[in-house]
């Protein structure tokens, strides 16, 4: 395989992951530390914020764990 097209396969697979939309819809005063920790290393700031994370069990995790406070779309 020549380098050129290790390159395209490489592209071809950041492509092909999935992606996840989490948008932040409830505030995070009140809520635990860890929770507003967690809402944080989403990416997430303030209300209605969103961010597109790449797919994976942690980041599920971390979804999960604060469910109450952001929708997945």
């Amino acid at each position: 395989m020549t380098k050129a097209a290790g390159k395209t396969a490489g592209a071809r697979a950041d492509a092909a992951k999935k992606t996840l939309r989490v948008t932040l819809v409830k505030s995070v005063a009140g809520t635990k530390s860890g929770h507003r920790a967690t809402v944080l290393g989403l990416g997430l700031k303030r209300l209605n914020s969103s961010r597109v994370l790449e797919d994976t069990p942690a980041i599920r995790g971390m979804i999960h764990k604060v469910a109450y406070l952001v929708r997945v779309g």
